[in-house]
């Protein structure tokens, strides 16, 4: 039986991919058949490659991204730029068909929760057609109380149950709010809430 799971970001450049190599490092250490899965990349592949190698190279590249655009732009853009527009539909398909080959499949999402990824979808209507319980990462700073809150009601409303928030400390730098959003998030969150160093 699969078990798939799915990470998003309250934006990106928050710890993402560094989220999802752990958790299928974890997971392989524990002899499950975890691997990491991003169905888009824009820009450079280098995220594709770091789950890649987590994942051990049980599947090849192009499964673990099946969709590359060379622009490191948001993928609407990016599709649009390219000619290569790709319908959520065969996006779905492809994350379903992966994540039934494996125990568990570990999809990183595409920068924050709401991203544009052709003229009509974002990643959140993505999100909703698979079903999976989702992971927020959140980068540990002033601000963070307000994207965590409206990133769990948007996640929320599209009747998916988050399973966990991570915030990650980017800097190495505490300042109060560093040390007060966990707390606040406890008492927020029914989702069980963990900090993470430098991830």
């Amino acid at each position: 039986m699969s078990l798939p799971l799915l990470v998003t970001g309250t934006d990106t450049g928050v710890g993402k991919t560094f989220v999802t190599c752990e958790l299928v490092r974890s997971l392989r250490k524990e002899g499950i058949d975890a691997v990491g899965y991003k169905p888009v990349c824009c820009g450079d592949r280098n995220d594709a490659e770091l789950l890649l190698e987590a994942s051990e190279n049980e599947e090849p590249i192009e499964a673990i991204n099946p969709v590359w655009y060379q622009a490191p732009v948001t993928p609407s853009v990016a599709a649009e730029l390219e000619s290569k527009p790709v319908p959520l539909e065969d996006i779905r398909s492809h994350a379903e068909s992966m994540a039934e080959r494996h125990e568990v499949l570990v999809m990183e999402g595409v920068g924050g929760w709401e991203v544009p990824m052709n003229g009509r979808d974002t990643f959140a209507d993505l999100a909703e057609a698979l079903g999976w319980p989702v992971v927020m990462v959140v980068a540990n700073r002033l601000g963070a109380l307000n994207h965590t809150l409206l990133t769990e009601h948007a996640i929320r409303d599209r009747g998916l149950p988050l399973v966990g928030v991570i915030l990650n400390h980017l800097t190495e730098d505490h300042d109060i709010a560093m040390t007060t959003n966990r707390v606040v998030l406890e008492d927020l969150l029914a989702a069980p809430v963990s900090c993470l160093e430098n991830g």
